[in-house]
């Protein structure tokens, strides 16, 4: 079974990110921010980091047209908000797993964006969704180098679930669990988002 690798970018300088890659063997960064530029952390804006990357021997790709968090297209949000089980149906989506599926054959990729924990980002609740459902084992890099794999991001969301008492019975408690994060973090365009949840919805 292939390994698909995901992190976010946070805060560290680019010094400790290049630190997080090696150590889990990345030879090739996926970007799925759908806007590929951090007000906060330039280091991260899409010129400068396929440049320094380049330098270290890791390839770059950028995905956020397919495989982005924020969507052009009005009718793949609901009551304001991205919505992840539409976009996963998209022909842009899947040619963006595609891509993935292809260079995996070639590389060890790390899906990357801006978010620091996967619980928070599409990275996991969308893409890694996805890539699992085709076989993949998802692996997300946490901030301190730790590993979670995908199967235990679900446990996770499985249980914020049932503490948030949104829905105790369901059918599919994962698909539910899914949604229920989705419907709490994914971008939103009812309201003009601050330089934070911008960097948060890439």
């Amino acid at each position: 079974m292939r390994t698909i690798l995901t992190i976010g970018h946070s805060t560290h300088s680019y010094e400790e990110f290049l630190h997080l890659l090696r150590g889990a063997g990345v030879t090739a960064v996926a970007d799925v921010r759908s806007l590929p530029f951090s007000r906060r952390q330039p280091q991260f804006n899409r010129p400068e980091l396929k440049r320094k990357l380049k330098l270290d021997k890791i390839d770059y790709a950028f995905l956020g047209d397919e495989l982005g968090g924020r969507p052009k297209a009005r009718d793949l949000l609901r009551e304001g908000m991205a919505d992840y089980e539409k976009m996963a149906l998209t022909r842009g989506f899947a040619r963006g797993l595609d891509r993935i599926s292809e260079g995996a054959k070639k590389y060890k990729i790390a899906l990357m964006c801006a978010e620091r924990d996967p619980l928070e980002c599409h990275r996991c609740l969308l893409v890694g969704r996805a890539l699992k459902t085709r076989g993949f084992a998802v692996r997300n890099i946490l901030f301190d180098g730790h590993q979670k794999s995908q199967e235990e991001i679900e446990s996770d969301l499985v249980e914020m679930l049932k503490q948030s008492g949104a829905d105790l019975f369901p059918t599919d408690q994962i698909a539910s669990a899914y949604r229920d994060r989705a419907n709490r973090v994914a971008f939103s365009a009812l309201e003009k988002p601050s330089s934070d949840k911008v960097e948060a919805a890439e």
